[in-house]
């Protein structure tokens, strides 16, 4: 028979002077899964037939200790069930098997707009939200303004929420999720909807929170992120326990993980366009790129420069292929490792000279470093109509991420023959300290205050 149980007394680990925030054993969660579902009492009468359904289980056995003041990081692939844990611990969910208990008061950001009725106002709903977590109403009185404030949305408190958009919603919850003096903060996803100076600010605030002493369980995909916030790491793969303990050995795990199935699509994409150009197919999908573009009779005049790709198409870039030190097909580099973008060419229409570009940006289009064989004073005689040239980078000094490249041909006057803003994305791994998005070469030393014979 399965056990179903959430307890909310006081624990300690008696092997430690702290006290444990949460403790999950043995956890396990099935949903029924509906082949072919009637919903009406008609339905359910004329095509009984319907209601077949098969068990799944999304956990098989989780176990998690979460301590005072730990900050604790779930990760995991769309599916596996991270979720779903984290709704067991907010108590929404009950366990199939297994137990949950909690020490502490829990607030919790799991789904956009739970909570929040959509025809109250955003004021009504602060009032309504924040007695669900349990405050009277003179506690919410008097943090009425705090949360207001912090959710920057002054001008609109009495206006229906469902006039809201999902990064206002998101405002309105996180503010009032962290003042209702919570002793436990689950959060899903829920920010990644915020705009980047919100996200900041509430990550800034989650920080202050946590150094108070706020026990933290966040899911994100975003593997930097949870990287340098959380102390522990979960990682779940088809509902079981792949890795858990510290973040650094947690992410890392997944990290490969990651890696391994992108090499595999990679290999499967790259074999998949080989067998497109043998074929041809290649050649009827050019045929329909749009005129402004591979048009012979194309002038400067006719190139769209706010277009991703855009240039005259005498010379064309017809792939990029990504590779490590090793000379492998990747999209994944370690901070500090040679990496290099091989760029197949072709050219359509003789020129004196064709110059090749490249630049990379951060996600939010900030210029990081651009040049071209001109800059660095390199030969750009190509030696005929089809090749590949190889842009290397011998030490990637880039902090962990996800980066923009861009490619480019110009001619000698600088016309743009074809021009890439984002041909592709890669992330950089990086298990080195500090912030930023560059890593810097630096020592730091330590000095005697006394004065040495000689100094003035």
């Amino acid at each position: 028979m399965s056990e179903n149980k959430v307890l909310g007394a006081d624990l300690y680990n008696k092997k430690s002077s702290e006290k444990v925030a949460i403790e999950a054993t043995g956890i396990h969660k099935k949903y029924r899964v509906y082949l072919d579902k009637g919903y009406s009492l008609k339905e359910k009468a004329l095509f009984w037939k319907r209601n077949r359904y098969e068990e799944r289980w999304v956990l098989k056995g989780i176990d998690l200790k979460v301590m005072q003041g730990e900050a604790v990081g779930l990760l995991g692939v769309n599916g596996c069930g991270k979720s779903t844990f984290l709704k067991l611990l907010s108590r929404i969910m009950y366990p199939d098997q297994g137990e949950v208990k909690i020490n502490g008061r829990v607030s919790c950001l799991i789904e956009l707009g739970a909570g929040f009725h959509p025809d109250l106002s955003g004021r009504e709903n602060i009032y309504t939200n924040a007695a669900i977590f349990g405050l009277t109403k003179k506690e919410i009185d008097a943090r009425l303004q705090d949360i207001i404030d912090f959710s920057e949305l002054e001008d609109y408190i009495d206006n229906p929420v469902r006039t809201y958009s999902s990064g206002m919603y998101m405002r309105l919850a996180f503010s009032v999720a962290i003042n209702v003096d919570a002793d436990i903060l689950l959060i899903d996803e829920i920010l990644a909807v915020g705009d980047a100076n919100f996200q900041a600010k509430c990550f800034k605030k989650l920080s202050e929170l946590k150094r108070q002493g706020m026990t933290i369980v966040i899911v994100s995909h975003d593997i930097g992120t949870i990287e340098r916030f959380c102390d522990k790491g979960l990682w779940i793969k088809d509902g079981l326990c792949a890795s858990e303990g510290i973040i650094k050995k947690v992410v890392n795990d997944y990290r490969e993980f990651l890696e391994e199935e992108r090499q595999a699509a990679l290999e499967k994409e790259v074999a998949a366009k080989t067998k497109r150009v043998e074929s041809g197919e290649d050649d009827e999908q050019k045929e329909k790129t749009p005129k402004t573009f591979l048009d012979p009779t194309a002038t400067k005049d006719d190139i769209d420069y706010a277009a991703n790709r855009f240039g005259l198409g005498y010379a064309v870039i017809t792939n990029v292929v990504l590779r490590d030190a090793k000379g492998k097909i990747n999209t994944t580099f370690t901070e500090g490792q040679t990496c290099s973008f091989d760029i197949h060419y072709q050219i359509k229409k003789p020129s004196k000279e064709y110059i090749f570009g490249m630049a990379i940006m951060s996600k939010d289009w900030y210029m990081l470093y651009g040049t071209n064989q001109r800059e660095d004073g390199k030969p750009t005689a190509l030696p005929g109509d089809t090749g590949v040239v190889t842009f290397t980078i011998n030490n990637l000094n880039l902090k962990t991420g996800r980066y923009i490249f861009s490619v480019s041909i110009i001619d000698e006057n600088e016309t743009p023959m074809d021009f890439y803003r984002n041909y592709c994305e890669f992330d950089v791994v990086s298990d080195k300290g500090g912030i930023g998005v560059v890593q810097i070469d630096h020592d730091w030393v330590i000095q005697d205050g006394k004065k040495e014979d000689g100094d003035t």
